[in-house]
């Protein structure tokens, strides 16, 4: 029986839109493997506001940690999807802005092969965030999306040396 996520190859590749084409090409050659999580978001230069979020909430040395990790990390497009009263109020709050961004964050390593792999026929998987809440990733529309809010993974499997960055179009929040 074939599985629902076998057009994850096809719809998850690298995407030259998600980060600037030297981060790109590096990410395609496994330059950056040797940096981990943060750094390697860093280079990609489309995660400003995330790595500021992080800093805010004192998590850089965390996601730079020994891991794996695996994090649907929001471009800066995605923050700026949220109104800016929102997004200030969120930035204001340590704790709320802590678990918002913990709630992007699995622990071990999910790649886009393991999502073919142990949805199974379910044709989703659901995932414990660091945060404490599951993470329900799916399949739909020919992406795969994450959260209640349906954000879609735009780049996939960026490797890092203490786990895996896939990259979404939207921020995603836990259950209030």
């Amino acid at each position: 029986m074939r599985s629902r996520f076998s057009p994850l190859a096809a719809t998850l590749v690298l995407s030259a839109a998600a980060a600037p084409l030297a981060a790109q090409e590096a990410v395609e050659t496994g330059a950056l493997t040797s940096k981990n999580i943060v750094e390697t978001a860093a280079a990609a230069g489309s995660f400003n506001t995330l790595a500021a979020a992080l800093k805010q909430a004192g998590l850089i040395e965390t996601l730079s940690g020994e891991g794996p990790f695996t994090v649907f990390a929001p471009t800066d497009e995605a923050f700026a999807k949220l109104p800016k009263a929102e997004l200030d109020a969120l930035l204001a709050d340590k704790e709320q802005l802590t678990k918002v961004l913990t709630y992007h964050v699995v622990p071990g390593k999910i790649t886009a092969a393991d999502l073919e792999t142990r949805a199974g026929s379910k044709g989703y998987l659901k995932a414990k965030t660091v945060e404490g809440s599951e993470l329900k990733i799916r399949l739909a529309d020919g992406k795969v999306r994450v959260g209640k809010e349906g954000a879609s993974v735009v780049q996939a499997d960026v490797d890092a040396s203490n786990g895996v960055i896939h990259v979404i179009d939207q921020v995603i929040l836990p259950s209030k």
